[in-house]
Order: structure tokens, then sequence, then C-alpha cells
């Protein structure tokens, strides 16, 4: 019998990797120090955290429905290619790589900030903490030149072990829970809607990854099944998860000490515990940091040679090793996301991930903007297939996500805003280039 491309099982991943390449790339950085990042806000924010879990289910059912509608490697790059042409194909998967290195860099961070609390000099030393971080970013490069089923299996382990700390928190953080630590509620002096919507945006970094399946779908087992029910399980479990473990640290800690905090989660079980519990806890913040990495360095690959193979990015990127590894991607990613670091050192660990978890967060969302439309464009190309009511229901979830990601961007604000667009516009020269064949050497191929 011969057997469909991909769908050899030594080199796919099967529903439990691919649950948690979703879950293991949204629990990393995010849930494990936002909370400094969020202190200056009080307790509104779990009002935004309220607003991104919706909208993050919102996407996740978007995206477990194009992978049914739309065959193809890549991702939001594939859906918006395929319902806007190339030129929104290109923007998607620009804006998505940068947003990729960019967020690697701030996961990087993440990880060393909780590797402080082992050794304290490293907070205060702002080259050792980037030179660290840096570090980290090119072992777990080296890690997916090794093949997809060794980065699926180190994906597995380290998100069982990421999870475990969190859950912890979550349960036994309420018996030590003080509800001052939320007077007053909105502590940022913004308007609350204001308040909201920046607290939404920077929770949002923390399920960027719900859509991480749809992108190596090649490399999936039977993804017509898997990639849906893979998205939708992982979206839910972090979102339950974070939740109740972000509450749990913010009424432990008071606001003044966790916006000073590089470790909040280690804080807080050495407050529920004693310094043993800080240790283990920053034991599993670096660990699911690093899984985190791992997940995300296989796709700053994959998108890049996804849209390389359509002519639309530099044709290095769609060389591959002969492990089928897209090696050049991997390296050119890791060098971008090393020089990002070293341009923000010396803001210090909370400074410089918050700056960059918005700036990645900013890339992102055209994706998510541009696949909830093509959604709605396929529905209208083929709505002699749906009755009346079924064209309805499936549309306004997509509207939803659609306005939710809007709502998002603008929440960013100016200076995020205005530096992302500046990064999206970077790319258009090299769209023009490559369509006249000057790099990719198909100067007739569109």
């Amino acid at each position: 019998m011969n057997k469909k491309p991909g769908t050899s099982s030594g080199q796919t991943m099967g529903l439990w990797m691919s649950t948690a390449l979703v879950s293991g790339n949204m629990i990393g950085s995010g849930i494990f120090l936002l909370p400094s990042a969020l202190a200056l806000y009080g307790g509104i924010s779990i009002i935004g955290w309220l607003f991104s879990t919706v909208g993050a289910i919102l996407l996740a059912v978007v995206f477990s429905r194009l992978s049914r509608l739309v065959k193809g490697v890549g991702g939001p790059y594939i859906y918006a290619r395929s319902s806007f042409g190339d030129f929104a194909g290109f923007l998607v998967a620009w804006g998505y790589w940068i947003s990729i290195w960019s967020g690697n860099a701030a996961i990087s961070v993440a990880a060393i900030g909780y590797l402080s609390y082992f050794c304290p000099a490293i907070a205060g030393n702002y080259f050792l903490s980037g030179l660290l971080a840096v570090s980290a970013i090119w072992l777990f490069t080296w890690i997916n030149t090794l093949g997809i089923r060794k980065v699926g299996f180190v994906q597995l382990i380290t998100t069982l072990l990421k999870i475990i700390p969190l859950i912890a928190i979550a349960i036994f953080g309420f018996f030590y829970f003080d509800p001052d630590n939320f007077k007053p509620f909105n502590l940022s002096g913004e308007p609350a809607f204001s308040a909201i919507g920046r607290t939404a945006a920077l929770t949002l970094w923390a399920f960027l990854g719900l859509e991480s399946v749809t992108i190596p779908s090649d490399k999936i087992k039977d993804p017509e099944r898997t990639i849906p029910r893979a998205t939708i399980i992982g979206t839910s479990l972090v979102a339950f998860i974070y939740i109740s473990s972000i509450v749990a640290v913010m009424g432990i800690i008071s606001p003044q000490l966790l916006a000073n905090s590089a470790a909040p989660f280690a804080d807080a079980a050495k407050s529920i515990w004693n310094s043993w519990a800080g240790y283990a806890i920053s034991g599993g913040a670096v660990i699911a940091c690093f899984g985190a990495l791992n997940g995300w360095t296989l796709l700053q690959g994959q998108i890049p040679m996804a849209a390389a193979k359509n002519n639309i990015f530099p044709k290095i990127f769609r060389k591959t090793s002969k492990k089928n590894i897209p090696i050049y991607g991997l390296v050119i990613s890791s060098i971008l996301a090393t020089v990002l670091i070293f341009m923000n050192y010396t803001r210090g660990l909370v400074e410089m991930f918050t700056f960059i978890i918005m700036m990645a967060t900013f890339a992102t969302l055209l994706p998510y903007l541009l696949s909830t439309a093509s959604e709605l464009v396929i529905y209208y190309r083929n709505q002699k297939k749906y009755n009346q009511k079924q064209l309805i229901g499936k549309s306004i979830i997509s509207i939803l996500a659609f306005l939710f990601s809007i709502w998002a961007v603008v929440s960013l604000g100016l200076e995020i805003i205005g530096l992302g667009l500046l990064l999206l516009l970077a790319g258009v020269p090299f769209y023009l280039w490559l369509k006249k064949g000057f790099l990719s050497g198909n100067k007739n191929k569109s």
C-alpha cells in the first residue's frame, strides 16, 4: 500500500505532540514574566486577560477551520495567499517571520530572568544576561537541526514539566490570597477602557502560537483531524491554566514588589512555602521558556521556507538539510534575534521583555487579521455549499475574531504600531525585487 506524503510515523507528529506544540509554544515566557509587566495596571489586568482569552479561543476556532478549508504548508501565510494573492501572502510571511524571531528574543530573555533567581548577579549585569539569552537561542537552533521527531519529543517533555509548577501555584496560591493587592483596581491612572485594551494587548502575547500546528502541516500525522483537535485542546487548556495561576500570583505578591520581580512565579512560591520552592518554580519556568523557544525555533524556519517555495521569499530559505530541515532559515532568524537582544540589553530584563513582546504581538496580529478575513472570503466564494444558517453562524465567529484583532492592534499604542509598520514596509522592496526575479531566479513565475 502506498503511504500518503508526510504520514510516515517516523517523520510526523501525532495528536499529543501536536497539542504539545500548540500549548508548549504558548506556555513560555508570556505566563512566567507577564505578571511583572502587568503589575503597573493592577487588578484591572484580569479583565484584559478575559478579553484576550475570548479572542484567543475565537482565533483558535478560525485556524482549526482554515486548516480544513485550505491545504498546504505555512499556516497564516498560505491562508492569506490563497484568498488575497502573493502580496498579502508576502506581508503575512514577512510579519509573522519578524514576530517569530523577535518573540524568540523575548522568550530567551524571560528564561534568563528566571535563571537569575539561582544567580542574582545575572539580573544586574545587562551584558551577561544578554549573552546568556543569545546562547539559549543558538542552543535550540542546533537542536532544531536534528530532525522533527527530536523537536517534537523535546516539546512534549518540556510541556509536561512546565504545566506542573503553574498548576501548583494556581491550587495552593489561593490559600495565601490577599484581596488588598487588587486595591485600587486600576493602578495605571489611565481610563478603564484604555487600561483594559493595553493589558489585553500585552496578555495576547501569551496566546500567540495557537496557530502553531497549522504551519508544519506536512509533518503532522492525519492533519485534517489532528490539527483542529490539537488547536482547540491546546488553546482551551492553556486559557484555564493562565487565568487561574495569574490571579493567584497577583493575589500573593503586592503590585509594588511584583513590578520589580524578574521571577514572579518563583517569588510567589517562596512566599507560600520557602526558598526551596522558589528554586523549584524557577527551574520549571526556565524549562517552560526553553520548551517554547524550542517550538518557535522550529517555526522560524518553516514560514520563510513556505514563502520561498512560492518565490516570494529569497530562494536561500527553501534550502533544506538531509533531514529536510530549513537550515538557512533557522540560522538567519537566530542571527536577527541575536542582534535584537544586543540592541536592547541595556533596558534591563523586564523592560526589554515588555518592549520586545509588544513588537512581536503587532507583527503577529497582521497574519491574524488576514487569516480571519481569508476565511470570510472563502465562505463568500463557496456560499452555494452552505445554507444561510450555516453561513451566518460561521461568519459571526470570523467577524468577531477579526474585530478582536483590530482592537488588539489599536491597543498596542502609537510607538509600537509605528515601529511595526516600518518593519513591515521594509519588506516591500524585497518583495518587488523578488517579483522581478533578481533573487528568486524565476522571473516568469508569479
